[in-house]
């Protein structure tokens, strides 16, 4: 039985790092473990100019303490005034890898999302020209729309529609949460990626509401049925390049989540590979951890692999800390509900 297994160094290609004192409690939890990660940019106000992702990439490297490596990997918030030259050059540049769309009042912080997909079709094309992913959060808004049902309309009502009306633009489907949404990328062989959250690979919609409703289990997009968290294990543990890790590791102090109107948001950075590892041993796919983990990612975004490796080790129970101590309040961290065995080696 394997007890130690070697990755290339993993990335996280879908991060909340939030700002100020919550962006510099969390920082060192994902770069304790990570190489690099895609930052999401919706801020307060939102990270929308090629000028917002270099003061806000300036603040994280000064966060970051000094004897830890991160790469930040920065985005651009997309609204129906984003400039296209402005994402042409940020991206040329190398500053800016990928523009995130949200449509307006998805989740947090996106009231100044995109409501009017014809007028951000410019950049779309300019997009597709320059080789820049569109990052896609994919529910739509609609109040007829029941919650749990929001990404399979919005593959139908808006992801195809754009593809097809832009059909040289990279996308990445971020955090997938439905059986439709994988079935969605398996059938198109180039220009679709999709990221898998830690959570939604272990919890279903029962972890948030059974037994009295868990506020540190609600995200979004929400979890969703056991057969939908079934098809993005079998997905994620499958090898197929097109799948890689985005943990939207979201923090929100305890006192934002634990209210009358609590925010979305698991946050999961401290034992994100932990609790892979357990999840891909349980379906006897540990060989494939490393490609989900640490090389399909890479691919999608055209950079190489982290030529480091990181170990994991399989013994006794590891105690993570139930919180994370930040200047705004603690952060409680993901519980996947079961113990975990494997570890980094320090």
């Amino acid at each position: 039985m394997t007890q130690r297994l070697t990755i290339r160094r993993p990335d996280d290609w879908h991060l909340h790092l939030r700002d100020g004192a919550m962006l510099a409690g969390v920082l060192p939890e994902t770069a304790r473990d990570f190489a690099r990660a895609i930052i999401m940019p919706n801020l307060v106000p939102p990270v929308v100019t090629a000028q917002d992702a270099a003061d806000y990439r300036a603040r994280i490297l000064a966060a970051l303490p000094e004897d830890m490596a991160f790469t930040p990997l920065m985005t651009l918030y997309l609204t129906e005034e984003t400039d296209p030259k402005d994402v042409a050059a940020a991206h040329a540049s190398g500053l800016v890898s990928a523009v995130k769309l949200y449509p307006a009042g998805a989740t947090t912080n996106s009231a100044s999302g995109v409501q009017d997909f014809d007028k951000v079709r410019g950049v779309l094309e300019t997009m597709a020209g320059i080789g820049c992913p569109l990052c896609v959060h994919g529910e739509v808004t609609d109040p007829e729309v029941d919650i749990f049902d929001r990404e399979a309309v919005f593959i139908d009502r808006v992801l195809d529609p754009i593809r097809r009306a832009v059909p040289g633009l990279r996308v990445v489907m971020e955090h997938l949460t439905t059986a439709d949404g994988v079935d969605y990328v398996r059938a198109h062989e180039t220009g679709l990626g999709a990221t898998i959250t830690t959570h939604h690979l272990i919890i279903t919609r029962n972890h948030i509401l059974v037994g009295g409703i868990k506020p540190h289990y609600y995200c979004l997009p929400v979890a969703k049925r056991a057969r939908h968290r079934d098809a993005l294990v079998a997905a994620a543990t499958s090898g197929d390049a097109r799948f890689f890790l985005g943990t939207d590791s979201a923090p929100h102090s305890d006192p934002t989540k634990e209210s009358a109107c609590g925010c979305a948001g698991i946050f999961s950075a401290t034992n994100t590979l932990s609790c892979l590892a357990e999840v891909f041993e349980r379906e006897g796919a540990l060989d494939r951890l490393e490609a989900f983990a640490s090389l399909n990612g890479p691919a999608f975004y055209r950079l190489a692999p982290n030529a480091e490796t990181i170990t994991l080790v399989k013994g006794a129970p590891v105690a993570f800390p139930d919180k994370i101590a930040t200047g705004v309040g603690p952060v409680t961290l993901f519980d996947p509900g079961f113990p975990l065995h494997w570890r980094v080696e320090r």
